[in-house]
């Protein structure tokens, strides 16, 4: 009973540590998951030593993890998972065989190991990625159900699978003679586990799940759905597989039943809590002393493996027909070590196929890589549209940009351009052909892709961010533009690159998140829809025709609402917008404070009549005038010499409109800078 206090306050040091670092990390504008990396570091046995029993913590780590993909699984659906099917199942073994056989050809080649065995015990550590981090780090970005982000869960999850394989094949390796008998037990644990698992998900956890609905109780049904959440991560785990298959294969099985989303809403605040817990352990497992005195070495092989994964994933994903930018995306997000290599490791310290050394030498590798992952995925996007830009790869990367496939009629006119065919963009498109409206679909899954071509709707396979799909849609010639992607940063690209080319385009987006609302609006939309918004409009609508008041009253406040951007019943105030909450909201996108000299063009010029978007590609967000600042500034602002405009673009856009507002350039003297 002693020890029962230790453990308790082991757990809330943990906690009020994580809880701590995620909000530093927050306010630093980095994803919280950093926070509960350091917070681990910090209070570990590596750094102040806050805690008595760090197995213990680590142990309900783990239920961090069977959470996390169960959430996933539940999310997931094996619809979902039929999309992607093809590279998850291919592409993932070539992966994971390929990185095997480099790293092991190398590493013998290069005398870094004793033996041919133990550089393929190297590779089979270093080809598994992080589900948890790359999971975490899509959930925070909310790109789960982007095309990139099911290609790297996918893709995970086939992993996961292989490590149960891994597990059983590794240790035989000292003896070839057991091999084959190793991996055929291996193959036939999968295989009978998947089956069960498919079986029970007919027809034993359906009618389980409608019983204890039935009971109306929420306590029976939360602990129903934690004891086949870990009841099932029990199950693999003493077949020598993942706890994170098991878990993720328990929430496939919860996934098409009527009652996911309150399954979800039940483990969500656990997930997150336990979740926390494991990423703090593994910053527990950070020891700077060695990373001190192997820095050289250790960022070395960092770099070695971050760009070395890349390189082997990156041209699997194009070569499947995925575009230059989520093929980029998905390798770089594949990148690290992930957090399952800690077991293989742990089994090869244990086999004698690595020493105690190379095995801290891992450890602190694999944690820097974890630690590097969110930030490697924010830039990715930016890094692939400029590689297009330099001048050596422009003409071979572009062949990837161009559109893979399209399905328009020529001279294609009087249409609207929908970007994506999710759950919204399928509405929007079955709305406007029931109108006899033309449609042109511009997506880049391959599975939406049948789907249109089964329906005859025209469409262009490629990202509707790109420049040269853009120009395969006939926007000079479209009567509008709907942007209903997944992903918020391609919104914004193709939003600001629609415009360039069409600047009186109507375009309506969605808005993802509260603060893009006037940013998309700010930038050009002529109508920004926020769905939970829109949601709560037409419930307030209901409840005021219900207390009698008449349909013109409630037409009236509702479009009142909607012009003024919900500004009414939004809990944020826009007037307190800074840079830094435009970098935080736009992060491909550059924001400056820019002078206006007496010999500008601009002096004495309004907004309306600067038309700043036409002639420089800038977006005007601000401008300071005396002592005032006009956040979000309308059309009809007069401009003079000694306003600061708060303006965003890309680099060479700042560029021309610096030049502009200082007066060694005129809207005459040379054309907008162009993107690519």
């Amino acid at each position: 009973m002693a020890s029962e206090p230790h453990f308790i306050l082991d757990i809330t040091t943990v906690l009020g540590a994580s809880a701590l670092g995620g909000y530093i990390a927050n306010r630093l504008r980095q994803p919280v998951l950093l926070g509960y990396l350091a917070s681990g570091l910090l209070v570990g046995p590596f750094g102040f030593r806050l805690l008595n029993d760090v197995e213990q913590i680590k142990s309900l780590a783990e239920i961090g993890v069977a959470f996390l993909l169960f959430t996933l699984g539940v999310e997931f659906s094996l619809a979902e998972l039929k999309r992607v099917k093809d590279i998850a199942l291919k592409g993932s073994f070539i992966q994971i065989g390929f990185t095997i056989a480099m790293v092991a050809i190398l590493t013998t080649l290069l005398g870094l190991v004793s033996g041919l065995i133990q550089g393929i015990f190297l590779g089979a550590v270093l080809s598994l990625s992080s589900t948890a981090v790359v999971l975490k780090t899509l959930t925070e970005r909310g790109e789960t159900n982007t095309v990139h982000g099911q290609i790297m869960l996918a893709i995970l999850i086939v992993q996961d699978l292989s490590l149960g394989v891994m597990l059983a094949i590794l240790p035989a390796l000292q003896e070839p003679q057991s091999l084959f008998s190793s991996l055929v037990a291996a193959v036939l644990k999968v295989t009978i586990f998947l089956t069960a698992a498919l079986a029970a998900g007919r027809w034993l956890v359906p009618p389980l799940i409608r019983n204890i609905v039935k009971t109306e109780s929420n306590e029976l049904f939360l602990l129903t759905v934690i004891a086949l959440c870990l009841g099932v991560a029990l199950v693999t785990a003493h077949l020598g597989l993942s706890i994170e298959m098991g878990a993720f294969v328990a929430g496939l099985t919860i996934a098409e039943l009527d009652y996911s989303q309150q399954v979800l809403e039940k483990i969500l605040p656990l997930r997150d809590t336990f979740a926390s817990l494991f990423f703090a352990s593994i910053g527990m497992l950070v020891e700077p002393q060695v990373i001190w005195e192997n820095l050289g070495l250790i960022m070395g092989l960092v770099a070695l493996v971050m760009l070395g994964k890349s390189t082997i994933i990156f041209p699997i994903i194009l070569n499947f027909g995925y575009s230059l930018k989520v093929a980029l995306i998905a390798s770089s997000g594949l990148s690290q070590i992930g957090e399952f290599s800690f077991v293989l490791a742990r089994v090869g310290l244990q086999e004698d196929f690595i020493s105690e050394e190379t095995y801290f030498l891992l450890l602190g590798t694999t944690a820097i890589t974890l630690v590097l992952t969110p930030i490697w995925l924010r830039w990715s996007p930016l890094l692939a549209d400029f590689l297009v830009t330099v001048p050596v790869l422009q003409q071979y990367l572009n062949q990837f940009r161009t559109p893979k496939d399209i399905e328009v009629p020529e001279m294609y006119k009087d249409h609207v351009v929908v970007a994506g065919y999710g759950r919204v963009g399928q509405i929007v498109v079955k709305i406007l052909r029931n109108r006899g409206v033309p449609v042109l679909v511009v997506e880049n899954s391959e599975a939406a892709i049948q789907q249109l071509r089964s329906q005859n709707i025209p469409y262009v396979f490629g990202d509707a961010d790109s420049q040269l799909v853009l120009e395969k849609v006939h926007l000079e010639t479209a009567q509008a533009l709907a942007i209903a992607l997944p992903d918020p940063a391609s919104t914004r690209l193709l939003l600001k690159r629609a415009l360039e080319m069409v600047p009186n385009l109507d375009v309506v987006v969605r808005s993802h998140q509260n603060n893009e609302i006037d940013l998309l609006s700010q930038m050009g939309a002529q109508e920004v829809v926020q769905p939970e918004f829109e949601a709560a409009l037409e419930m307030g609508s209901h409840l005021l025709a219900t207390l009698g008041s008449s349909e013109t009253l409630i037409q009236s406040v509702m479009l009142d609402l909607r012009t003024h951007r919900y500004t009414g019943v939004r809990p944020e105030r826009t007037s307190q917008l800074q840079p830094e909450n435009l970098n935080e909201t736009a992060p491909e996108f550059h924001s400056q404070w820019i002078g206006i000299h007496a010999g500008s063009a601009l002096n004495g010029s309004s907004m309306a009549a600067a038309e700043l978007r036409k002639h420089t590609g800038v977006t005007l967000m601000g401008v300071y005038q005396g002592e005032e600042t006009f956040y979000y500034p309308k059309g009809q602002i007069q401009l003079s010499t000694g306003d600061r405009l708060l303006v965003v673009g890309e680099p060479r856009e700042l560029a021309y409109f610096r030049a502009l507002a200082r007066g060694d350039v005129d809207f005459q003297d040379s054309e907008k800078p162009t993107t690519v």
